[in-house]
Order: C-alpha cells, then structure tokens, then sequence
C-alpha cells in the first residue's frame, strides 16, 4: 500500500498543500486531478524524492509498511511514467528494456531471456535489437512502460501518460496500462486532466481539497 500522511507543502511563504492524507491499495489506481501549476507534478516529485530545493514538505511517505520519505530515490521503489516515453536513444529496443532489470535477475542469458519474454508479452517478438526510433509511438509507449514495470516498483505514478497519443491508440493503451497494474498489483497515483483516463470505479481526487483557501 502507498500511504501518503499528512503531506504539507510550501514555496516560501506561500501554502501549497495542507494535510494531505491518501492511501492507495494494491492493484488500486488512484486518479488526482487538478488545474495546472496546481502542484500535482511536485507532489509526485516529493513522492520519487526529486523535489526541487524551491519547495519545502512536511508530512510522511509510508510503502508496504515502511516510512521511505527520507529515502534517496533510487531507494524508494517507485517507478513513474510521464507523458513522454523517455527511451535512451543511444542503446537498442532490448537494452532499454534490459536497463531496468533488477540485480536480482543474474547471468546474460537469464536477462536476454527475460526481456525476450516481455517483448513476446508486448507484442514485439523480434525487436530486441531496433533502434528506438523506429518504432511507432504505440509502440514506444509499450517499451516505456514494460521498462519501468521490469524494475519491479513497489508504487507507480502516471504522470499525463497518454496525452500525446491520439485517440484510438490512446483508449488501446489506457486498457493495456491498467491491465498490468491490476496483473501486479501495483499502487498506482494517476494524474490526469481527461476524466477519459480515470479506470471504471476508480476514485478521483482534485487536488484543491487540500489546498488552502482564503479566509
């Protein structure tokens, strides 16, 4: 479970957040919504641990039954997708995906073999050595996705992951995300601004019902 407790968040003298308090459930996807600039996004940089020095948070980040806000980020076990696929252009289709493998999986073969697996999975037997470039944005958005779930996070934040996807492809990806999320039983934070996003039955949150308001 992810458990957000009692999250404050300022920028000098200005409240940002105030007590904010969620909890996310395993296979359980949580949608926060939001205008922009309204801090969505540096909340879940306070959640990976990459907030900028601008901002100041109090409050506690609790996953699987520990604290991990004072965690280094490579520590946390939170893996986030953002709305722009972020392949390295330099290593092949394969080696993207092998990138995220965890120590845990030892030996060349074992990983070639299990990123061999997870293109099957995707739909993308054969691909391992393709130039990133060359797929479609389909495509791409699959490897982006299947490389941050091969990490093996403990929590997932979506961050606009489908808005630059066109209509048809981005209904066929939404199902496919929320598909894997429920199969691994990941925490999932969504942040979206299309209510199209949010998953049947999922609840919703706008993020002003923590924010101040004026007296």
């Amino acid at each position: 479970m992810l458990d957000i407790r009692n999250l404050t968040m300022t920028k000098g003298e200005s409240l940002l957040i105030a007590g904010l308090n969620l909890q996310v459930g395993r296979g359980s996807i949580v949608t926060l919504t939001g205008a922009s600039g309204s801090g969505k996004s540096t909340l879940l940089n306070w959640l990976v641990g990459d907030l900028d020095p601008a901002f100041q948070a109090q409050g506690e980040l609790w996953l699987d039954g520990e604290r991990r806000d004072a965690w280094p980020v490579e520590a946390r076990g939170i893996g986030i997708l953002f709305q722009d696929d972020l392949l390295f252009p330099h290593l092949s289709v394969g080696q993207n995906l092998a990138f995220a493998l965890p120590a845990t999986v030892r030996g060349t073969a074992a990983r070639r073999e299990r990123v061999a697996q997870t293109l099957r999975d995707i739909g993308l037997d054969g691909f391992h050595d393709r130039d990133p470039a060359t797929l479609s944005g389909g495509q791409r958005a699959r490897v982006s996705l299947m490389r941050t779930l091969l990490a093996e996070p403990c929590a997932l934040l979506l961050d606009e992951p489908f808005s630059r996807l066109d209509a048809a492809l981005r209904a066929q990806f939404r199902g496919f995300v929320f598909g894997r999320i429920q199969r691994q039983r990941i925490p999932t934070l969504l942040v979206t601004h299309d209510p199209d996003d949010v998953p049947p039955g999922g609840e919703v949150f706008d993020i002003q019902r923590w924010q101040a308001r004026p007296e």
